[in-house]
C-alpha cells in the first residue's frame, strides 16, 4: 500500500504542478496569449481553460474529494490533453508540442490506475476490519 501511495501523490502532484500550478502562474503572460491565438482560439477560451485546470487540480490533490467529482477532474483533464494534441497537430503538425500533451496524458492514466489501486486496496481494509468486528 506504501508503494501505491507513493505512486499515486507523485503521478497526481505532477499532473497539479504541470497542469494546475503552472497554467496558474502564466496564464496572463503574454506568451500564454500568443499560444492560445496561434491555435486559433479566442483569448476568454484562455481564461476558462485556466479556471479548469486550477479546479481539476485541486479536485486530485485535496483527498477529501473523492467518487464522481474526482472521475470528472480525471476525464476533464484526460479531454484537456486530447484535444491539445489534435490541435497542436492540427495547426503544427507532429512535433515537440504535441508530445507534451500524451506524456502528461500518460502521467495522468498512472495516477488514475493507482487512484483506483489505492481505493480497492481501503475498500477491501474496510471490509475486513468489519469483518473482525462482527467476529471479534
Amino acid at each position: 500500500m506504501k508503494k501505491t501511495k507513493i505512486l499515486y501523490w507523485t503521478f497526481t502532484g505532477l499532473i497539479v504542478l504541470l497542469d494546475g500550478v503552472m497554467p496558474a502562474l502564466t496564464s496572463h503572460t503574454e506568451l500564454a496569449r500568443q499560444g492560445i491565438s496561434h491555435l486559433g482560439y479566442p483569448d476568454y477560451f484562455r481564461v476558462l481553460l485556466t479556471i479548469f485546470k486550477v479546479s481539476g487540480a485541486l479536485v486530485l490533490a485535496l483527498p477529501f474529494f473523492k467518487g464522481r467529482i474526482k472521475e470528472w477532474a480525471y476525464a476533464g483533464f484526460a479531454f484537456n490533453f486530447i484535444s491539445a494534441v489534435v490541435s497542436h497537430t492540427a495547426v503544427d503538425g507532429f512535433g515537440g508540442q504535441t508530445l507534451f500533451p500524451l506524456v502528461a496524458l500518460c502521467i495522468l492514466a498512472a495516477s488514475y490506475h493507482y487512484y483506483h489501486k489505492m481505493r480497492k486496496t481501503e475498500a477491501r481494509r474496510a471490509i475486513s476490519g468489519s469483518m473482525q468486528y462482527s467476529l471479534g
